[in-house]
């Protein structure tokens, strides 16, 4: 089955620097120049053993295509809780569900090229699922399971620039100040 995360013209939550809602704009146009800035969240799913599920985005995503990343990422629909468009997400990207546990909220901007930018405040969720990966080839080119401590050794090499930039630092700020989070996961 095939999803496509937000049409383009599909309406984003504007926020002020607090979370609050200020508006709504196409997502095309959220991400036109530096971005504007809109509600978005993060996914950091593991497995049983303890690694957590990397996806390469899809060679077709106008920013950012083809570079490693979170296992999933997208942006509520106008009306829709965090954790709803979460949980949706999840299914839609990558076939499953599972709970999910709030770790913190950050604020970044990010530009690609002259393609466009981001500028988020984005909720990061961490969760553990043993079911199997069923991706969307549309939104995912490849996924893979890396345990904390081999992703952290390849974050410090030279090919950290293969991430995006969002997954580099909320994973700095997972590694530095919620590991034992990490391992209390059931």
């Amino acid at each position: 089955m095939v999803y496509d995360d937000a049409p383009e013209s599909e309406q984003l939550i504007l926020v002020d620097a607090a979370d609050r809602e200020v508006g709504y704009l196409a997502k095309s146009a959220c991400h036109d120049g530096t971005g504007i800035l809109h509600r978005a969240f993060s996914l950091l799913i593991f497995n049983a053993e303890g690694e957590l599920l990397l996806q390469q985005r899809a060679a077709a995503k106008r920013l950012w295509p083809l570079y490693w990343s979170n296992s999933c990422c997208s942006h509520p629909r106008r009306s829709e809780s965090l954790e709803a468009a979460a949980k949706r997400r999840l299914h839609e990207e990558l076939g499953m569900s599972c709970p999910l546990q709030y770790l913190f909220k950050f604020q970044y901007q990010a530009q690609f090229e002259d393609e466009g930018g981001e500028q988020e405040l984005c909720s990061v969720y961490i969760g553990r699922s043993t079911e199997a990966v069923r991706s969307d080839p549309q939104e995912i080119h490849a996924w893979r399971w890396v345990s904390p401590e081999a992703l952290q050794a390849e974050l410090a090499q030279t090919g950290a620039e293969r991430f995006t930039p969002w997954f580099r630092m909320e994973w700095e700020r997972i590694w530095r100040d919620h590991r034992a989070d990490l391992q209390a996961l059931k």
